[in-house]
């Protein structure tokens, strides 16, 4: 996995103040670091005259734990020796990624016997995903979050530990310990979105418009669109807010992340969770074990065509209740399939990001066959470092934040990206309708090359059943189909051509 953390904090942009406050701290960062992040830390603050511009932290930011500094601040403090380095003796040569890699390898105890030894391994062994996944490895999804992961998993596995104790140890302030990548986890899990990362809004918005209207001038050819007003009939719209799907669910497990919970005991961790990346409550079959929550809702007029319906119960994962709080999202990806989808927003807000099929969002490194996308960085990093690069490219993205009552179409091929801006419940479902249904046979009849070499024969297996449930429905669909694919591409290339004298026109 590549990383973009090397790259953090920028040249401080500064204003003259006339009051001059007392006893500041300085914060200064490199200026040949980069020019992506400005900010200035709970606490800590600029020399007299000077006030600092740029990112804003949550109100609800903690101090940064142990004071980790960004690797920039050392340059401006001479003498300094980065206290990281000497905690680390021999290990002080890995990257902080690698010594945390290593350190993943650890259970608890060992964590704790180790962050005995150095400051600066006191530090490393603190670092919040290292108990992330020790908590949700063993535990899966049967632990109660409390104030954080490292606390959770020690009032867990030693409840005679007085974890009050380790709460105020987390305040241990270790001096010049200087690290971009720990800093940044911090950072990124406590800034506020940018105002300017919220206000272009240049995706098409449509109320009230005829089936006809939405194939004709966004299905085929596929372009992304926000329809309002098409879920005002929606009991969910009215009904679902904390108290009642909490007292409806019950019990209920559903799945968040790699883990399954209950739903009250999910939302317990979505008020205290201060993390880059939340876990994200993302279930596939809410419907089956809540019928209920199946028949709050209605599939939108414009959706309604949709063939992986003729697979029954042998059809792939299609439907989904999306809850999260806000920071929460998912990166940048293709839906699976080819398939088309619709996301619809019953409760918060959501900033959506789309590109076209053809242009792969910066920071984004799919495989040659687009078969898996690495996306090294979490979604505010993303925007961090390369949203401002987007506003100069030719083919700009597709951006809108989509309110509560309203529904976005996301066509086959679209990349797209998803942030929360407040805590979140949303439905979306994926599907098959005659104008993509040959983009999904092309896809699923051409296994990648991660399959080829497993000999996994799972995507033939689908192709071939919807194949044969198509034609057994539909006959005749899948020839008229790729016959009027055929007549269009001809007619394209008539329109292109002079028929007289059998040349190109250039002035098409």
């Amino acid at each position: 996995m590549l990383s973009c953390r090397g790259s953090l904090l920028s040249q401080t942009i500064k204003r003259k103040t006339k009051n001059k406050p007392k006893n500041k701290t300085k914060l200064k960062t490199h200026k040949n670091v980069s020019r992506t992040r400005d900010f200035i830390p709970k606490n800590m603050h600029l020399e007299d005259n000077e006030e600092e511009v740029g990112f804003n932290l949550k109100s609800s930011a903690p101090s940064h734990s142990h004071w980790v500094q960004p690797l920039g601040n050392l340059y401006f403090n001479p003498g300094a020796l980065n206290s990281r380095n000497i905690g680390l003796g021999n290990l002080q040569i890995l990257s902080d990624e690698l010594v945390l890699e290593i350190l993943g390898l650890l259970e608890g105890t060992q964590l704790g016997v180790l962050a005995t030894v150095s400051k600066s391994f006191y530090v490393f062994t603190s670092h919040e995903p290292l108990w992330r996944n020790l908590v949700l490895d063993n535990l899966k999804g049967r632990f109660f979050y409390n104030r954080s992961w490292k606390v959770t998993y020690i009032s867990t596995f030693h409840p005679s530990f007085d974890v009050s104790r380790s709460a105020r140890s987390s305040g241990l302030r270790v001096r010049d310990f200087y690290s971009d990548y720990l800093f940044q986890s911090w950072l990124c899990a406590n800034l506020e979105m940018k105002p300017e990362w919220l206000e272009r809004d240049n995706i098409i918005r449509k109320r009230g418009i005829s089936v006809d209207d939405f194939v004709t001038n966004f299905e085929e050819p596929n372009k992304p669109v926000l329809l309002e007003g098409c879920m005002d009939n929606w009991d969910a719209l009215g009904k679902w807010d904390r108290d009642y799907l909490v007292n409806l669910c019950g019990d209920a497990q559903f799945a968040v992340g790699p883990v399954k919970m209950r739903l009250d005991d999910y939302f317990s961790y979505a008020d205290q969770v201060k993390e880059e990346r939340p876990l994200y409550l993302f279930d596939p079959k809410f419907a089956e074990k809540i019928p209920t929550l199946g028949s709050e809702y209605d599939v939108p007029v414009y959706f309604r065509e949709d063939l992986f319906s003729v697979l029954g119960n042998r059809r792939p994962d299609y439907r989904w209740i999306i809850i999260g709080p806000a920071g929460s999202g998912s990166s940048f990806h293709i839906d699976p399939n080819s398939t088309s989808a619709w996301n619809a927003v019953i409760r918060g807000s959501k900033k959506w990001i789309l590109f076209p099929p053809d242009v792969v969002p910066p920071g984004v490194h799919p495989s040659p066959d687009g078969a898996e996308v690495a996306c090294p960085v979490s979604i505010i990093e993303w925007f961090m470092n390369f949203y401002d690069a987007t506003k100069d490219w030719k083919k700009r993205p597709i951006e809108c934040i989509c309110k509560a009552g309203e529904v976005i179409f996301v066509p086959n091929g679209w990349w797209h990206l998803v942030i929360n801006l407040e805590e979140s419940v949303a439905i979306t479902q994926n599907y098959v309708s005659r104008r993509n249904l040959l983009n999904v046979f092309d896809f699923l009849k051409k296994p990648n090359a991660s399959e080829l070499v497993s000999g996994t024969t799972d995507r033939i297996n689908l192709y071939e059943n919807f194949k044969n449930a198509i034609e057994a429905s539909f006959p005749g669909t899948i020839d008229g189909l790729r016959l009027k694919a055929k007549l269009k591409k001809m007619s394209f290339w008539d329109s292109v051509i002079d028929s007289k004298v059998g040349a190109f026109k250039f002035y098409f």
